[in-house]
C-alpha cells in the first residue's frame, strides 16, 4: 500500500514538473516568434526610410538642376 502511495506521489509529481517544462517551452518559442516578427517589421520600417531618402535627394536633385 505504501508503495502505491509512493508511486502516486511520483507521478503527480512527475506530472507537474513535464507541465512546466512544456509551459515554458511554448513560453520561449513564443518569445522566438515575437522577435522574428519584430526583425521583419523593422527591416520594413527601414527599408521605407531608405526609400524616402533616396526620394528626396532625387526631388532635390531635379530642383537643383532648374
Amino acid at each position: 500500500m505504501k508503495n502505491i502511495f509512493a508511486l502516486a506521489i511520483v507521478f503527480s509529481l512527475t506530472a507537474c514538473g513535464v507541465e512546466t517544462a512544456t509551459t515554458a517551452a511554448t513560453g520561449a518559442v513564443i518569445k522566438k516568434n515575437e522577435m522574428e516578427e519584430g526583425k521583419k517589421t523593422m527591416e520594413r520600417s527601414q527599408a521605407k526610410v531608405e526609400d524616402a531618402v533616396q526620394q528626396m535627394q532625387q526631388r532635390a536633385e531635379k530642383d537643383g538642376e532648374r
